[in-house]
């Protein structure tokens, strides 16, 4: 059963977005689109950037495989975290608290505000050294510059959220239209890209490509978007039947699939130019984004290419910014029950980033934040597990879902996913160790 008023997820939010009655199936699809982007959002922030650059310079296109997989696994999670939403109408973090103990609960939220912590981390710095490309600002004062971006996302939160949702789509345009003009310009060998879609035993026994690999799996797959998700498709007003959840879940799915393919294509086109630029002219030493930024015009050799790569990071970066705010709403309400004004909520957690990057940054230089953005990933790829396989026991519940349980094929698919993240992040502590 749906949770009372006072449980609702998001509750200013909650089922605020009108559906049109009596419309044809393409305005009620365009009606429940816009979680998706949100969601898609998380799989394409600047903790991705460092990790693909640093994948397609150092091995050229090989680890295009872990992206295409990554995103393929994404699609059924977010799927799952999407009709947990509907039709059990809980949120993940909700859900942990509502059939777990409490000390379990406890525990699980501990593990996810590390995610989201480490998430804000890669936002922190991604903006920080668009804001050094672009203007010239210290990478230093970028990082103490982001605590302003609290005011940003309370002017769109007043707005109501399908305007947020705008605000995301517009950005996420731009980021493709970047990139998409980036890939014109270095031309890459078509061939060698389809070849890198097909997996390789070389990406588990050599433990550098692994590191990266499972870097990339972690800035692909976002705990705290599970979380998101099956919070933010709740917002549509959508009948609670049984016939409106069964087409909410179903527009939810859409939505998250075409949205997470936008996804793919621009982590994918990030290594990709990283591979054509960089790989194929024998530096495979590239892994800053910096580095790459100063690299992308010579190369490339149109001036305009350094200058919309840093475009595009920036964008990144802000957008990034909007999710996590949500994201840390939806964990902290929903886990401990506590509400905190959104602005004090955001702002303790980009200062739990804001001192580690400047201290970081401080006592390592501009080279460490690029470091420190690979191993915030690695942190998020780490805390995964014990975010997933809550999500996959929930929805294959039929207690907790009812006749929205996963039936067995998806629940099947959806323990092995679970079993590949368990043991690829075992594979990464073993060799750590």
């Amino acid at each position: 059963m749906p949770p009372t008023d006072t449980r609702r997820s998001l509750a200013e939010s909650h089922s605020s977005v009108s559906l049109p009655v009596g419309a044809g199936r393409w305005r009620r699809f365009l009606a429940f689109a816009g979680p998706g982007y949100l969601v898609a959002v998380g799989y394409m922030d600047p903790g991705n950037w460092a990790t693909d650059i640093a994948g397609g310079s150092a091995f050229g296109y090989t680890l295009l495989s872990v992206i295409l997989l990554s995103n393929l696994m994404a699609i059924v999670l977010q799927a799952l975290a999407a009709r947990l939403g509907v039709a059990a109408g809980l949120d993940l973090a909700q859900a942990c608290r509502a059939h777990f103990p409490r000390s379990v609960s406890l525990v699980l939220w501990l593990l996810c505000e590390i995610a989201i912590v480490a998430c804000d981390l890669a936002e922190v710095l991604g903006t920080a050294i668009a804001l050094k490309l672009l203007f010239g600002l210290p990478l230093v004062w970028g990082v103490i510059v982001t605590a302003v971006d609290v005011f940003l996302i309370l002017a769109l939160q007043r707005f109501g959220f399908r305007r947020l949702e705008a605000f995301i789509i517009a950005l996420l345009a731009i980021i493709a239209a970047c990139f998409a003009f980036e890939l014109a310009l270095a031309r890459p060998d078509a061939g060698a890209i389809l070849r890198g879609l097909v997996p390789t035993s070389e990406i588990v026994t050599n433990p550098a490509m692994l590191y990266i690999a499972i870097g990339i799996l972690g800035a692909t797959v976002m705990p705290h978007n599970l979380y998101l998700h099956s919070s933010i498709v709740q917002t549509r007003a959508f009948d609670r039947d049984g016939i409106g959840r069964r087409e909410a879940a179903r527009m939810a799915t859409v939505d998250g699939t075409v949205a997470l393919g936008l996804a793919f294509f621009i982590n994918a086109a990030i290594l990709i130019l990283a591979a054509a630029t960089f790989h194929t002219a024998g530096r495979t030493d590239v892994a800053e984004i910096e580095e790459a930024y100063r690299l992308l015009a010579p190369s490339l050799g149109v001036g305009a290419a350094s200058v919309v790569f840093a475009v595009a990071l920036l964008a990144s970066g802000q957008n990034s910014t909007v999710t996590g705010t949500l994201a840390g709403q939806i964990v902290m309400e929903g886990f401990l029950e506590l509400r905190l004004p959104s602005w004090l909520r955001r702002l303790i957690t980009r200062m739990l980033a804001i001192v580690p990057a400047v201290l970081v940054v401080g006592a390592a230089g501009d080279s460490g934040a690029t470091r420190l953005l690979v191993l915030s990933q690695v942190i998020l790829s780490l805390q995964l597990p014990f975010a997933v396989v809550p999500l996959v026991w929930f929805t294959g519940s039929r207690r907790i879902m009812g006749d929205f349980a996963s039936p067995r094929w998806l629940a099947a698919l959806a323990w092995t996913v679970a079993a590949v993240i368990i043991v690829l992040n075992a594979t990464l502590l073993y060799g750590m160790l």
